[in-house]
């Protein structure tokens, strides 16, 4: 019988339990998954917690990488046996096997292992957007991402550096300076929301930064802001530190007429073909080299709890993956 990770209310990561679960056979568009590996995302954590609301009682999980094992009627894009991955809902990627629709499936190329793709998909298609779609990073640009040793960070890290920009890395501690040099970051920043703005202004010869990535939040906000150009974009993706205080507009206009966005995964894969798009965007820079999965760790399905402890102390230092 399958298994799943299901909880019944918000909380520490122990209200995670594996339960024995029944899946039905595949319904029209549905295909059946037998999972090879599953991805953890910090949305994961912040959905388990409560921060983010999901109806419950509620599986967990968007992410994951398998074999096909069966097609519901009507399904021609995959069949069984078809090595497959997929990111965004609907929720229940913690899971031994699972339901799931049929064309929002990506097919895997013979070089990527079911693990990187589960450690890279949903991270890579955000990296994808953020830099492409939110703001289109290239030669000349200017980028401040915080984060790049950690799983995402550290694909953003890459593909900007690939995209022709100067990167200024954020890291939350001095350990992680060298990782975040590795992925390509042309300087490093131990995060100090009093210093921050005056070290970017100091490295860039007091022009700051184009554009700022920033999925931390409350603490980071301000600091965000003040490294900004005239007319830069803040990019408030996250908030692990939890949510930024409401921004007055004229606060925008006397900080140098800035832009601000605050965009989802889900707003950029709404329609089946821009989700394929964006997918098959993510799969082959990873086939080319532009970006290199990097899984930190890999836990057994039953071992949850400890994964989603160690990515939400900041613990990891990269992708956590789930085996069933």
């Amino acid at each position: 019988m399958a298994q799943a990770i299901r909880f019944d209310h918000p909380g520490e990561p122990s209200v995670l339990s594996l339960e024995a679960v029944t899946v039905k056979a595949p319904g029209a568009n549905e295909a059946l998954i037998r999972h090879e590996a599953i991805g953890v995302n910090y949305l994961d954590v912040t959905q388990r917690n409560g921060a983010v609301k999901v109806p419950l009682p509620s599986g967990l999980g968007l992410e994951g990488a398998g074999t096909v094992v069966s097609v519901g009627p009507g399904v021609t894009n995959v069949r069984p046996g078809d090595r497959v991955a997929y990111a965004t809902g609907p929720l229940g990627g913690y899971a031994t096997e699972r339901l799931y629709p049929a064309d929002r499936l990506v097919k895997l190329p013979g070089a990527v292992t079911f693990a990187e793709a589960a450690a890279v998909l949903f991270k890579g298609i955000t990296a994808q957007y953020l830099l492409k779609s939110t703001y289109a990073v290239g030669p000349g640009t200017t980028v401040l991402l915080y984060g790049v040793s950690g799983g995402l960070g550290q694909i953003m890290g890459q593909w900007a550096k690939h995209l022709g920009a100067v990167v200024i890395g954020v890291v939350s501690k001095p350990e992680s300076i060298v990782r975040a040099r590795s992925v390509g970051c042309d300087e490093v920043l131990v995060f100090d929301p009093h210093t921050l703005a005056s070290d970017v202004a100091k490295i860039t010869q007091g022009r700051k930064v184009d554009v700022v990535y920033d999925p931390i939040g409350k603490v980071s906000f301000e600091a965000s802001l003040d490294s900004l150009r005239p007319r830069g974009l803040m990019v408030s993706f996250g908030a692990s530190s939890g949510a930024p205080s409401a921004v007055e507009l004229s606060t925008l206009n006397t900080k140098g007429s800035l832009f601000l966005t605050r965009p989802s995964i889900a707003a950029h894969t709404a329609s089946t073909a821009e989700y394929q798009e964006r997918a098959a965007d993510v799969l082959a820079a990873v086939e080319t080299g532009i970006i290199t999965p990097r899984i930190w760790k890999t836990y057994p399905l039953a071992d949850v709890a400890a994964a989603h402890e160690a990515l939400e102390t900041g613990k990891s230092a990269g992708a956590i993956v789930l085996t069933p």
